[in-house]
């Protein structure tokens, strides 16, 4: 690849079991350059046959940044990712003209490309507190309040998001102002080049690729992983697919049939909502996850 006084960020995004991670990297090692993660999850150190992390081979292959490195303990917003991940690129660009970033949340890699609204920071303990109203109450109660709250937010899709009915709750108890007033239309711009690729495979291949992937996270001790967990259970992270159905199955809820039916079913569905958020965006080229060639050569396209 030639040089170039540019920077680079090439974003890998995609459903889940679409094959992002084995793509990057096999880009990354063609273009020597590093992967930033880009999954909500994968930064939770306990958090490890749920999240589908990189394998030791593949984090052994190609340096990764925001794997393991917070404790479940801790809460790590898109915000967050966002203010960490442009400090570190700005390190990363001294040296490579281009960096990966690679991930299935579809909300932090927006963070990252075009920034986030200039939400409050949550009060001490506010954000723990409404995660476990969320578990004990469900989310209707959470829904209900927020439509007395933020008439603008509860007419959009995101009322359905439990995570976005959170930080709504969230910003208006710490500062008395819906979030639906903080929205902001013009985004900075960012110091570095954008190259927006999203992968996907046939639907029966990505589904049932799927489905394997939670027989083998089952197999590999998923339930034990989620009992270990379950101190921390109203923690978002655990709130979500892969985790949810698991801890209806220790709350006795269904049986473990029914729980398997549930994690693969959910998984699917979640990739459906993947896809649909990475289309809308607009500004992806999409290609099929095993077309490497021909995804170097739009990169190569892409530069000067």
């Amino acid at each position: 690849m030639p040089n170039t006084s540019k920077k680079y960020l090439i974003t890998i995004a995609g459903p889940t079991a679409a094959g992002k991670t084995a793509l990057a990297v096999k880009l990354a090692k063609a273009l020597e350059t590093q992967i930033i993660s880009a999954d909500s999850r994968q930064f939770f150190r306990e958090l490890n046959i749920g999240t589908a992390k990189p394998s030791s081979e593949e984090l052994e292959e190609v340096k990764h940044y925001f794997i393991n490195t917070h404790s479940i303990s801790e809460s790590y917003s898109a915000g967050d990712f966002e203010r960490d991940v442009l400090k570190l690129l700005e390190t990363l660009f001294e040296k490579y003209d281009y960096v990966i970033m690679t991930g299935g949340s579809g909300l932090y890699i927006k963070a990252v490309l075009e920034g986030l609204d200039n939400l409050p920071a949550p009060l001490p303990g506010l954000r723990e507190a409404l995660a476990k109203r969320l578990s004990d109450e469900g989310l209707e109660t959470l829904q209900n309040e927020i439509r007395q709250i933020d008439s603008v937010f509860s007419q959009t899709k995101e009322i359905a998001n439990p995570q976005r009915v959170l930080r709504a709750l969230e910003v208006f108890h710490t500062s008395g102002i819906p979030i639906s007033q903080y929205y902001i239309k013009d985004y900075s711009k960012r110091p570095f080049e954008q190259i927006l690729i999203a992968v996907d495979r046939e639907r029966t291949e990505l589904y049932n690729r799927i489905d394997t992937r939670m027989d083998v996270m089952l197999k590999e001790g998923l339930i034990e992983e989620a009992k270990e967990l379950i101190a921390y259970r109203s923690h978002h992270a655990l709130q979500t697919v892969g985790y949810k159905e698991v801890y209806g199955f220790l709350d006795g809820q269904y049986d473990k049939e029914e729980m398997i039916r549930l994690l693969k079913q959910n998984s699917r569905r979640y990739a459906k909502r993947q896809l649909t958020w990475f289309r809308h965006q607009g500004n992806f080229k999409w290609f099929h996850a095993d077309e490497y060639q021909l995804i170097l050569k739009y990169i190569q396209h892409c530069m000067p």
